[in-house]
């Protein structure tokens, strides 16, 4: 039953007091947009937006063998990474070297970190972590405090300036993937203020107790920020070819090509590292190569307001090269653009292929990510 869901803690300011839209995402009820996802979305690339994004899981490791947990369960080298900082986004593997999750986490201190799922992967991943734990006897306890705080992300190239007017320019002073415990926005005490998003612009998220993100929203939206939902924030991740479960990735391996294909970039995997869950199987995907790789398509303006949908066949003449994984129009480039695994025989930058919409095929040129250049 949809009472029985869990929501955003604040959903009903947002339909109340916002406007919001809401629909489902997993058994998430969260805001899909707030007036139109393609103003939700140029108002981000041109100014700053809010999202509420308290659907991502929030996960608390401590111990003395957080790092021996992370080292094991990661593709990442995180041995490195200082107090105070991220680390990520980096992969969680299965035996097959396909991807649970794709993660971000947060150093504490040596024996305390915490970790961000995405929202369809949290009890799963949870529960995998707790198995893992519990096999290994790692001195480390988990706790999962998704549903007892609220989480913001605010973004866009006005990010700091507004952040400045709100009562944190402190915050104007954090490096990319930096981040502060316990700091007050103007007089309200927050959990976590990090220099991080999704959207590939400037911004930083917000973690807090529900009372006092709901007061930081309204600080933000007297402000100038303009609330956008989840569509916008899908969109944008496309136009940066940034992936999501369940599209991109997934455990099945008659599903989904191993992590490899993804080209997932951004320093995820650390080859030099050893001994991570999923590693033999990753190593054989270099060794013998892949028969998928995920690619770009910018189709041309003659596919007009096109959307391309997720498993529309890919073709090279009259051969079925690949599908896409995630697609949209993009209101910045004014044309439709799409992710897809493209047989690696025909992946090559610059070619075109046709993706087949509704009987009628439309063109479309293999191109790297970014769509857009930051």
């Amino acid at each position: 039953m949809a009472m029985s869901l869990p929501k955003i803690a604040l959903l009903e300011y947002y339909i109340e007091k916002l406007g919001a839209e809401t629909g489902l995402f997993g058994d998430w009820e969260v805001p899909y947009r707030y007036t139109n996802a393609i103003e939700e979305h140029v108002n981000v690339r041109n100014n700053v937006g809010v999202f509420d994004v308290s659907h991502m899981g929030r996960i608390v490791l401590r111990g003395p063998d957080v790092l021996p947990l992370a080292q094991y369960l990661y593709t990442k080298d995180v041995s490195k990474t200082k107090p105070s900082w991220m680390s990520g986004p980096t992969l969680a593997l299965n035996q097959w070297a396909r991807v649970k999750d794709d993660e971000m986490l947060y150093k504490i201190s040596d024996e305390e970190w915490y970790l961000v799922t995405n929202a369809l992967a949290r009890e799963k991943m949870v529960n995998y972590i707790k198995s893992v734990i519990a096999e290994k006897k790692f001195k480390v306890e988990i706790t999962d405090i998704t549903l007892d705080t609220s989480m913001l992300a605010v973004q866009g190239p006005r990010a700091a300036e507004l952040m400045e007017k709100i009562g944190a320019k402190w915050a104007t002073d954090l490096k990319t993937l930096e981040f502060r415990m316990g700091e007050n926005i103007g007089e309200v005490k927050t959990l976590l203020v990090s220099r991080s998003g999704w959207t590939g612009e400037d911004g930083f998220e917000i973690w807090g107790g529900h009372h006092e993100i709901k007061s930081i929203v309204e600080k933000l939206i007297a402000n100038g920020a303009k609330p956008a939902g989840l569509i916008a924030r899908d969109t944008l991740r496309i136009e940066m070819g940034f992936v999501l479960g369940d599209h991109e990735y997934g455990e099945d391996p008659l599903k989904f090509p191993c992590a490899l294909s993804l080209r997932y970039g951004l320093g995820a995997i650390t080859w030099e590292k050893k001994g991570f869950v999923g590693e033999e199987a990753l190593r054989t995907c270099k060794r013998e190569g892949v028969r998928w790789v995920r690619v770009g398509l910018k189709f041309g303006k003659e596919a007009g307001r096109l959307v391309p949908r997720t498993g529309m066949p890919v073709y090279s003449e009259d051969v079925q090269v690949g599908w896409i994984t995630s697609g949209t129009f993009s209101p910045i480039l004014n044309r439709a653009i799409a992710m897809a695994y493209v047989d690696s025989r025909y992946a090559v930058f610059g070619e075109e292929l046709e993706v087949l919409v509704r009987d009628k095929k439309y063109s479309a040129k293999i191109v790297d990510f970014p769509f857009i250049k930051k």
